[in-house]
């Protein structure tokens, strides 16, 4: 792999290199196999790899560097890790803040296996990165970095207050003056943050209506207090563009490429993007992930940026 620095200081600058994970080899064959895993409806794997090489192929042409870890396995772990069907939710394994990378914790037995194959990669590749990881919950589907100046991280079902509060200190370490914490409802649809809201802009949030009556609990290196979801938001310079109506896996799960241009899936409400001014100037790349969205995770979940210009 060639050498770089790990980097992110927002959701929404250039983005230079991504990590990905192949699909599972299985089929998900049946409704019964697909409630009990987690997942929406069937999966053929044939379609779900032609998903994945579009939303690889469509990221390189974009001129971000993507590294598939699925490659970099030894034969051994390979042997379990084409056969974890969620392994290709790369986003809750790790999240570069600032400029270190933090270790998630799988809050799920089913997923858990999947972290050390991911991190003993990581740990190869940027050893003075690291940090530690927590002994509780973290996935960092859970964590929003809104600016140099703020992360947003929910506790719920699958981030336990306790991981975010042994990793807090190291946050603030990085620059970052303001820690917002909220808890938000438990339930497959509101599964980890990037499934109720997002960064679409340097200076907007898309994020489901509900949301406007929850509570952030916002620490700072020194201090803390509570402010309501979109006070917090507007003090540092974002707009909430409130859905009511949504779909969410597509409609919320995006990914910034860089200022101007957004990936999106085909899935996602053309009507959502008319409405916002912002929104109509933003260059929007459709692609087809339909297929790998039935596990319960869109584009955001599938992408963990590992250097933002």
């Amino acid at each position: 792999m060639d050498s770089f620095q790990a980097s992110c200081w927002s959701e929404h600058e250039e983005l230079k290199v991504v990590m990905l994970c192949a699909p599972t080899i299985l089929d998900v064959t049946d409704s019964t196999i697909a409630e009990n895993v987690g997942w929406s409806a069937t999966v053929n794997h044939v379609k779900a790899m032609e998903n994945f090489m579009e939303l690889k192929t469509t990221l390189e042409n974009a001129g971000v560097k993507v590294i598939d870890y699925s490659k970099e396995l030894t034969n051994d772990e390979k042997t379990v890790s084409e056969q974890l069907i969620n392994r290709y939710f790369v986003r809750d394994l790790a999240c570069v803040l600032g400029n270190s990378m933090f270790l998630g914790e799988a809050g799920s037995s089913l997923r858990r296996p999947e972290y050390p194959h991911a991190h003993s990669l990581l740990e190869k590749w940027f050893p003075e990165k690291l940090n530690k990881q927590p002994s509780t919950a973290l996935e960092c589907g859970d964590v929003m970095i809104l600016n140099k100046d703020a992360v947003l991280i929910n506790i719920g079902m699958r981030t336990t207050l306790e991981a975010v509060e042994s990793i807090k200190g190291r946050i603030f370490q990085e620059g970052f003056s303001e820690i917002a914490i909220i808890d938000l409802p438990r339930r497959s649809d509101t599964l980890h943050l990037d499934m109720n809201c997002n960064v679409a802009n340097a200076n907007l949030v898309i994020a489901k209506n509900f949301m406007r009556y929850f509570p952030v609990h916002v620490f700072t290196a020194q201090t803390n207090r509570f402010a309501m979801t979109e006070q917090f938001l507007n003090r540092h310079g974002f707009d909430v563009y409130w859905l009511e109506k949504y779909n969410t896996i597509p409609d919320i799960n995006f990914i910034n490429l860089n200022p101007e241009t957004l990936l999106i899936s085909k899935q996602a409400s053309k009507e959502q993007w008319t409405k916002h001014p912002l929104l109509q100037k933003k260059n929007l790349i459709e692609i087809e992930v339909s297929e790998l969205e039935k596990g319960g995770g869109g584009i955001r979940c599938m992408t963990l940026p590992l250097l933002r210009k």
